[in-house]
């Protein structure tokens, strides 16, 4: 139905927003937002990196309505999730179906709510097993209320509906709010399914309180019973599903691909958003400790950005917020200089960064895309080993990075 169109040749420098000028400015920034956050204490800011490399921009496919996650199919096709409550499907040519029959019906749009993530079962070849990630009305005594759930259902044999829907897991409790989903799906090596979870806007100091899932990453079985090998499954009063907490609004998620081990990043207020090595067990910290100040005038959060017991972020932004969503380790050969690099999108920043690591370590940053003036909301290695992104927009775009 649409047809793909070239973009722009890109090179690193060309397309970083970090000139000297504004370089210069980080750093004036950096400085001012740890004065007003309570410290210098913690993790330092990563430098800024470039590199020559250059790429094309191809639009694959437009017209989507606010897109949320962007999942590969094995014929090459993609799931697409728009935030208004569809899933379609998108081919390589950029033909965009039809909404696809089967999703949740009690999907709460609104705000940043509605349906978001979409994740293939690692064994979909022969079970043909898709989650969504939603967030889910309350109702009866819970109405007016909403939470992040999982779907689990199932491809029809036509590849044109959803079939056997199922909740698997929601989100306790419910809060009558319209921010901080979460939402991100990865799953494990083990087979389990890692679900990001916000602290819901209003409930910030619940991050902080293992009873509830509110600020947290859990990881469930596929029909959602809780492994047993959780951090906190045999914790009185804890929520068993709980993998990590302190979290505000983790929009990212991926595997390391040397190591297995889950990364995150998650929004800060105004300023201090994360990346972080998301381990069971740990506390991130929100809203005790961070890298952020209130909106506006940019008041003191919580203790500092520091504090035993407390883990520190492998990298964060100082204001203005780059709000990070979507995160992809590059394994291809395409554009090879980049392996082993870290993506993310920026939704508030307009810019796809681009991190070159040095083990658990953040080498340099470098943000590519920056002259487009696009909200980057999801990062997907496609299997042609391109990289593919989905921009926030009304009429949002799935978009293509290759070599010229």
């Amino acid at each position: 139905m649409l047809n793909r169109k070239h973009g722009h040749l890109h090179g690193g420098k060309r397309a970083s927003a970090w000139g000297a000028p504004k370089a210069a400015a980080v750093l004036l920034s950096l400085s001012w937002a740890l004065s007003a956050c309570g410290g210098s204490g913690g993790a330092a800011q990563s430098p800024v990196g470039s590199s020559t490399v250059k790429f094309t921009v191809d639009t694959v496919a437009s017209g989507l309505a606010t897109p949320w996650g962007l999942a590969f199919m094995p014929d090459g096709r993609m799931l697409v999730t728009e935030r208004g409550g569809q899933l379609r499907i998108v081919t390589a040519a950029g033909a965009v179906s039809a909404p696809l029959p089967g999703v949740p019906s009690n999907i709460a749009v609104g705000g940043q709510g509605g349906l978001l993530d979409v994740v293939l079962d690692p064994n979909f070849a022969a079970n043909r097993r898709v989650y969504l990630s939603f967030s889910e009305a309350g109702t009866g005594a819970e109405s007016g209320t909403n939470g992040t759930s999982v779907w689990r259902a199932e491809l029809s044999p036509s590849g044109t509906a959803l079939v056997n829907g199922t909740v698997i897991f929601r989100q306790r409790p419910k809060v009558n709010s319209a921010l901080h989903f979460g939402s991100r799906l990865v799953f494990a090596r083990d087979g389990t399914l890692f679900v990001t979870l916000g602290d819901r806007g209003s409930r910030s100091t619940d991050a902080q309180d293992t009873s509830n899932h509110l600020g947290k990453v859990v990881r469930i079985r596929t029909d959602g019973t809780v492994p047993p090998d959780n951090p906190l499954a045999s914790t009185a009063g804890a929520a068993p599903e709980i993998w990590s907490w302190g979290h505000r609004n983790v929009q990212g998620a991926a595997l390391h691909p040397d190591t297995g081990v889950l990364w995150t990043n998650e929004h800060g207020p105004q300023g201090g958003d994360e990346l972080n090595i998301d381990l069971a067990g740990r506390n991130y910290g929100w809203p005790v400790i961070t890298y952020g100040c209130t909106y506006g005038l940019c008041g003191k959060i919580g203790e500092g950005t520091a504090k035993a017991g407390m883990e520190q972020p492998v990298s964060w932004w100082p204001k203005p917020s780059t709000a990070p969503s979507g995160l992809m380790f590059y394994t291809g050969e395409g554009f090879a200089p980049w392996k082993g690099n870290a993506f993310i999108g920026g939704l508030a920043g307009q810019v796809l960064w681009r991190l070159t690591l040095s083990g658990d370590k953040v080498a340099s940053r470098e943000a590519l895309l920056g002259d487009r003036g696009e909200r980057y909301r999801a990062v997907v290695q496609g299997p042609d080993g391109w990289i593919y992104l989905l921009t926030d927009d009304s009429n949002g775009k799935v978009l293509r990075l290759r070599t010229p």
